[in-house]
């Protein structure tokens, strides 16, 4: 047993790409005329090098011997062309490898840039904001969020009349009380916060343990 883990161990060790990030990067291909076209497609945001063959009939292709080819984030790069023979259909099988970790060796190609918008960032604590039709600095929140790609609720209490008296019953308000707020009313984690009136004070109450 220790044996085959140690083989194991030696496999991840010096076969990095064993173990690269699952569908991480995917091929597409494109027939025109007599040509078979092959591209590597990295939809996220971490480069990868790739070893791509083929193999199989009634096709030709380029002798040289497979390298790595670097396939930046979030881009889509040519692999191999394969030209078909004349009134034969292709038999082939692909072999694509991936490696996340780069060579200082690998064919670096002309490339694609693919329009992927950034991930969503997961705050530290869950953020909900109320926001009211007199809310002077609601705007600049939110945008600002919205820019820095943050996963939030943005809940409008002229619009949600039930969970406007909810948030009034918390605060100790009326509905008509309610109405004339002019800073957002925000929620980190489950509590509420009425006197975060900028981007910045929000910062620093998300990251405060």
């Amino acid at each position: 047993m220790f044996r085959l883990l140690f083989i194991f161990f030696c496999l991840c060790l010096y076969f990095p790409q064993l173990y690269a990030q699952a569908n991480s990067v995917k091929v597409v291909e494109k027939e025109s005329n007599n040509r078979i076209t092959f591209f590597a497609v990295n939809e996220t945001f971490q480069d990868y090098d790739v070893l791509f063959e083929v193999k199989g009939t009634n096709f030709r292709q380029s002798a040289a011997k497979p390298r790595l080819i670097r396939v930046p984030a979030t881009s889509k790069v040519h692999l191999k062309t394969i030209i078909l023979f004349r009134d034969k259909k292709p038999v082939y099988t692909k072999k694509l490898i991936v490696n996340d970790s780069l060579s200082k060796r690998a064919l670096k190609k002309e490339f694609e840039i693919l329009d992927i918008p950034p991930p969503k960032i997961k705050p530290k604590k869950q953020i909900t904001i109320y926001t009211t039709n007199n809310c002077n600095t609601c705007d600049s929140i939110v945008t600002k969020l919205t820019d820095e790609n943050y996963l939030f609720r943005n809940v409008l209490l002229n619009e949600n009349p039930e969970v406007k008296k909810q948030v009034g019953s918390f605060l100790a308000k009326s509905p008509e009380q309610m109405d004339t707020i002019t800073s957002p009313i925000i929620s980190l984690g489950g509590k509420l916060y009425s006197w975060i009136k900028s981007y910045a004070e929000l910062q620093e109450e998300l990251n405060r343990e």
